[in-house]
Order: C-alpha cells, then structure tokens, then sequence
C-alpha cells in the first residue's frame, strides 16, 4: 500500500467526502482507489470556527494506476510507500537453561516487559507489592470515600500502576524508529482499547477501560507460562561477586520467599520510596534528578472547550479539548501545565499515612464537568538540600563522592505532602484556594461557581506557605499570563488544590547503554521510577527496550 500524508478536509465532512478528497488529491479516477483506511487523524484549530483534519491515509490503488498529486487544499500533501510499523522480536525461543527473569511492579513498564519476555517464551515472574486490579480499585476508594488509606495498595500501588488512575494518555515524544510505541498501541487494542488509539494523534483510554485491558494482559502473560504474585514486596536485592564485579542472583521478598534469577527488572515507579532505599544500601548506584512540583487547577471543561475551539465546541470528533502551557518566570523558574485531564477529576494519590498527594484522572468520555491539569514548577537537586538533614552537601558513604544525596528529593516530597496533609485538616481533605485570592495572597473562605472534585473533599486556605517561595512566586506570575493564552485560566473563582509532587521520580537509577545498572550486572532498572520514562506510552516503551535487552545476554 501507499500513503498520503497531510490530506486536509473540513471538521464537517462525511465518508464520501473524503473519498473523493483522497481521489482529487492523487489525481485519478475513482475506480481507481481500491480501498483506504485512515492511518492518523489530528487536527488544527487555529483558526477557531474553522478547525481543519488533518490525515494520513492508506491507499490501495488498481495496478498500473499514475499518480499526479493534486495539492489544492493541502500545500504539504505527500505520497510515499507506507511503513512497515510490524514489531519484530528478538528472538522467539529462549536457550535451553535459561533464567526466568524476575519484573519487580506491574505498572506500564513492568507490564509490557513480562508481555514481551513472555512472548519470546521467558516465562517471566513478576511481583507486585499491590493488588491485583479490581481488588486495588476497591483499596483506592477507600481513601476517597473513607478517608483509610492503604498503603501497598492505591493510586501509586498495584496492578497497572499509577497510569491505572490518570486519563490513559497514550502519546510521548520517544523516537519510535523500532516501533515500540505502535507495539504498545497494538497490544492495548488487543486487550480491548478502542482501535482509534492506532490512528488519533492524541489518543488516550480512561481508568475504567484499563482495569479491563491490564486484566486481559495478565491473562495473556500467565497463558505464555508467566506468573504474577500480588501483594508481594521485594524487601532485598540479592548480590554475589567481589565489590567492584557485583551480581544479581535474586530477590528476597516480604513473605519470606526467595526468588533466584540471573535477571532482575526493577520497574518500580515513582513512589517506591522504601525500595530506592534499599537499593541505596545496597550500594546500587544511583543519583538525584530534578522533577517539578505545584497545584492540581481546575475550570469549567465548558470555558477549555470554548477558549480552544470557538463555536466548534463540543464536536464529538474533537471532545473536550486539552491545552499544554510554559511561562519562564523572572525568578528564573519554568511554570508549565503537567498531566492535563479534560473533563475529569481530582483524585487523592498518597501512597504514606498522613501526607496530601494530588493526581488527575479522566474517564474515556471525559464528560466530568471540570477540566484539571498540575501547575508545577521544576525543582533541581541544589533545592532538595534544605530538607535532608539541614546541610549544603551530604557525602554518599556508599559511594564516597559529595554530590546532592540521592534520596535528597524524597525528603523534599515529604515534607510538602505532610504540610498539605496537616493544612487540609490532618484529615486526608486536600488544601484548597480559589485562583483570585491565591493572586491577592489572602486566605479562601468559600468558592465560586467552580466546586472542586477532590475526595474525600477539600480545606480552604492559602496555599502560599504549600509550595517552597519560589514556586509560589512563579506560579503566581504564570496565572495571569495563562490567562491571556487561555480566556478564562485565571477566572477569580476557578481552584488551586495542593499538593502535586509525584510528578517523576526525585533520582534516577543510573544504567548503561545495555540498560543494565552501571555497577550491578543482571539489573535492569527500567520505567518512570528509575528516570527512564514519562507516561504510560513512554513507560510501556521503555519495558519493552528492557525485555529486549535480557533477550540480547543470550545471543
């Protein structure tokens, strides 16, 4: 077959029409298209009230059929062979005596990794400190309704990670030459994800429709001859070897069982606070990263829609819209939109007891009333010094260099998750303040027209000692300018709620171009928990590169 690329019609068309676009643009006789089927969709609303789609388009034509583009209406129509996007795996079949690989968490990366080693027959054992997904989505409303939190078990913990709970976004900026993406895209679809997601250009699932898909994945990995152990931590890495040429020959877990393996994929996310510890002392090496910290903010979906797409609003092609904004403050700190959800909600996200962790999530519809993205700030490993143990440098013992301590940024995150805890109440109730207030730095005593969506429920108050002062400032500096981007951003009665801090990991798990960790062979720190990835796209992603790579020992 062959595509087309940037064939351009209007937002108001029908299957005839672009047909006939597909017959014009290539210039020949309408028996000569054979059949077509839409490789990509996106759109341009620039020009609001005449929103344009944008395709790229597959195309079977009759033999010996000349093609003379025609580019009126699309000056930037192109014509080439369509790609081949199959995923092609490193081998099918595992040596004889091979080591089943142990995949520590079964978010996106973890999950994908077990899949594919799965399918190159590697039987793999994946442990997961959570539950299994329907279990862990009872856990999950527990905080939200009961205010109980669980803390193996939540919206960082458990089957399907922390992407289980957010929009399901499912685009990254990653090169996909090796068609990893599409292999993602693929195997989401074949465990139920609507086909659209292969061809929109900013595809997303919802949690309702993952907790189905992650289900049916496990299936898949268990039909192969994988296991998957829930409710199971892996409490220590087991090394051999002299200092300087250490080995994985294992993990220990919770309940006492030992797991030997010359394979270990730690795919843990985010938030897996005790096990970077343990890595930490176990001399892994590892280092601090920066990541971004701020407020959910939340607006009626109706003023995105409005401010995005003009009178097209609320076309069922383009749903509620999303935005992406950065300001560069004049303290020299970059405020940017993070994990936008259109029509979704606030959701709570701690995964330790008395701290206030907000996320956002979406359902497939994204027909909440609210839209909500994070408004953060980036923080670098310099910021993280004031909160670990008062000092300008700490000395890595293990590692005998002065540098940022690695686990510094953790400390930084607590500190501001119990500061929200205790300004929401010390009751799980998020702090909370309306956007014209924060902007006049005077204290919230009742809302607007906007209602916040967090549960189990909000505490207005200032949020100006929430966040460090700089990214206070810069937030507040950001507001106003969004405003101008977006009619409405900085509406007097929309919401700021605290605290987003788990935007990415505070350290990176440091590997090489083997993937393998630089100073423990048979490591393979993978995913969003070890730096590596951003999303559920990029996390899936990066699972898949890990698998590969343990396949590749064995060639």
């Amino acid at each position: 077959m062959q595509r087309i690329t940037d064939l351009t019609l209007p937002l108001e068309h029908t299957d005839a029409e672009l047909r006939a676009a597909i017959v014009q643009a290539l210039g020949i006789q309408p028996s000569q298209l054979l059949s077509f089927e839409v490789a990509r969709r996106g759109y341009d609303a620039r020009q609001k009230g005449r929103i344009r789609l944008i395709y790229a388009i597959d195309v079977e034509l009759a033999a010996d059929t000349d093609v003379t583009l025609d580019k009126t209406g699309s000056p930037n129509l192109r014509y080439s062979p369509t790609p081949d996007t199959s995923y092609q795996f490193v081998m099918r079949e595992p040596p004889v005596g091979f080591s089943r690989p142990v995949v520590v968490g079964m978010g996106p990366c973890g999950l994908f990794a077990g899949l594919v080693l799965a399918q190159m027959g590697f039987k793999p054992i994946i442990i997961e400190r959570g539950e299994a997904v329907k279990e862990r989505t009872a856990s999950t409303w527990g905080l939200w309704r009961k205010r109980i939190l669980t803390t193996e078990s939540n919206v960082q913990f458990g089957e399907g990670g922390a992407g289980t709970f957010s929009d399901g976004k499912l685009y990254s900026q990653v090169s996909d030459k090796f068609h990893h993406g599409r292999k993602v895209l693929t195997e989401f679809v074949e465990a139920g994800a609507p086909e659209e997601i292969l061809y929109v250009s900013k595809p997303h699932i919802g949690t309702f429709r993952l907790v189905a898909m992650v289900q049916n994945m496990r299936a898949t990995i268990i039909a192969l001859g994988g296991e998957v152990r829930f409710s199971t931590r892996v409490d220590e890495l087991l090394l051999d070897g002299p200092e300087d040429a250490r080995r994985v020959v294992g993990v220990l877990c919770n309940d006492g069982m030992e797991i030997r393996t010359d394979h270990v994929v730690m795919a843990l996310g985010h938030s897996a606070r005790d096990t970077f510890e343990m890595l930490y002392d176990k001399g892994v090496y590892m280092e601090a990263k920066p990541f971004s910290m701020g407020f959910r903010i939340e607006h009626p979906q109706s003023l995105i829609d409005a401010a995005r797409f003009g009178p097209q609003a609320g076309h069922p092609i383009l749903g509620a819209a999303d935005y992406k904004l950065v300001h560069h403050a004049s303290n020299g700190r970059a405020v940017y939109s993070f994990c936008m959800c259109p029509g979704g909600t606030v959701v709570a996200a701690a995964s330790e007891p008395e701290r206030v962790v907000t996320n956002g999530m979406s359902q497939y519809s994204r027909n909440e009333r609210n839209a909500n993205s994070g408004i953060v700030t980036n923080v670098d490993p310099v910021d993280f010094l004031p909160y670990f143990k008062g000092v300008s440098y700490v000395r890595d013992i293990v590692h005998g260099d002065e540098r940022v301590h690695p686990l510094a940024g953790i400390a930084m995150q607590r500190h501001y998750e119990s500061l929200a805890y205790v300004h929401g109440g010390s009751s799980y109730n998020a702090p909370a303040q309306l956007i014209g207030d924060y902007l006049r730095s005077q204290p919230s005593s009742s809302l607007g027209a906007v209602e916040p969506s967090y549960k189990p429920g909000v505490t207005l108050t200032s949020l100006s000692s929430s966040l460090p002062s700089y990214s206070v400032e810069a937030i507040r500096e950001a507001l106003p300018f969004f405003g101008r981007k977006i009619r409405g951003f900085d509406r007097a009665d929309c919401v700021l709620t605290g605290v987003e801090t788990r935007t990415s990991a505070p350290l990176r798990i440091t590997r090489g171009p083997d993937f393998q960790s630089l100073n423990v062979r048979g490591l393979y720190p993978a995913g969003e928990g070890a730096g590596y990835a951003g999303g559920i796209l990029s996390a899936g992603i990066d699972g898949i590169k890990v698998a590969e790579a343990i396949a590749r020992t064995y060639l």
